[in-house]
């Protein structure tokens, strides 16, 4: 152990001009090093990264897991450890103080940290509905974890050694208005939908985190998300938003909570069943088929993810 922070920061970037300066002014007194991966933006990314003395990278995008592993082994990173963030995101204080204050005296033993996300929409956060706290593995020591390889929902994953937690806030607030979260979010439908079917046609060989009711946050959250994925199409989206609305009471966020739950958890998860319904009904349930759907008609390769 030592007594000096060690801390290099992973920001990948797409046009994220609105959001980038926040992010890395949040970083810049407890990490050593930044590191922006950027997607071939056409803002002023690249200008910001710069300003900040952000070491800028550039390289073409397929998933967030393939970037961040892009990340990892080919930006010369030299730090004892690495900390993931969004470029929508950023640190609260109290998650700089600890992280300053705990992460130099961690346990040798201790490989990975998680801390939690707190997201925030129509710019106040969200506490209720299952959204806070949500726990993630996002600092781990450098050369112990990978991103597992999936098209959504990707968590890092450690090889060795043990997990740990720091109290504080990762905050995602994202500045964009609710046209451009739909129009990402219908997006992200179609890759959510290639990750169902590849549990069920097996597309690739994707090593993810396994669920378990008795594990970790994470762990604990990918086995109810199996769980839910078991349900009938078109019924899972209805009764998610009940519980989310309703039984994790949702409901006391106000009309920015019902807006919420509406397009987060009833209309993108029905979004998602609908384009898993139309896949089936334009080319079968034949696996090859499928494959060649998907290429065609979204020009994505589902069985490779590098």
């Amino acid at each position: 152990m030592n007594n000096s922070i060690s801390l290099t920061a992973i920001v990948l970037t797409y046009n994220e001009e609105i959001h980038l300066e926040r992010c890395l002014q949040s970083l810049q007194d407890i990490c050593q090093d930044i590191v922006v991966v950027d997607s071939f933006s056409s803002d002023n990314t690249k200008a910001i990264s710069n300003r900040y003395n952000a070491r800028f990278y550039q390289n073409k995008w397929t998933t967030h897991a393939t970037q961040i592993n892009w990340a990892i082994n080919n930006t010369d990173i030299h730090t004892d450890w690495i900390i993931r963030v969004d470029a929508d995101e950023y640190l609260s204080n109290e998650l700089k103080v600890n992280i300053l204050e705990k992460l130099p005296n961690v346990s040798d033993q201790i490989s990975g940290i998680r801390v939690k996300r707190l997201m925030y929409f129509l710019d106040r956060p969200l506490k209720r509905a299952g959204m806070y706290p949500i726990w993630h593995l996002k600092i781990w020591r450098k050369d112990t974890a990978m991103c597992e390889q999936r098209w959504m929902d990707e968590r890092m994953k450690i090889f060795s050694g043990t997990i740990s937690s720091i109290e504080g806030d990762l905050i995602d607030h994202n500045l964009n208005n609710i046209s451009w979260w739909t129009s990402k979010h219908n997006g992200y439908a179609t890759k959510e939908a290639i990750d169902i079917l590849d549990k069920i046609y097996n597309f690739t060989s994707a090593n993810s985190i396994k669920g378990r009711f008795f594990g970790n946050s994470e762990e604990r959250r990918r086995w109810l998300k199996e769980k839910y994925l078991n349900l009938p199409l078109f019924v899972r989206p209805f009764l998610f938003f009940i519980i989310r609305y309703f039984l994790q009471l949702g409901f006391l966020e106000g009309r920015r909570g019902f807006i919420w739950n509406v397009l987060q958890c009833f209309w993108y998860r029905f979004l998602v069943d609908a384009k898993i319904e139309e896949a089936f009904r334009k080319v079968g349930k034949d696996r090859d088929c499928l494959i060649k759907y998907f290429k065609d008609e979204f020009g994505l390769d589902v069985t490779k993810l590098n």
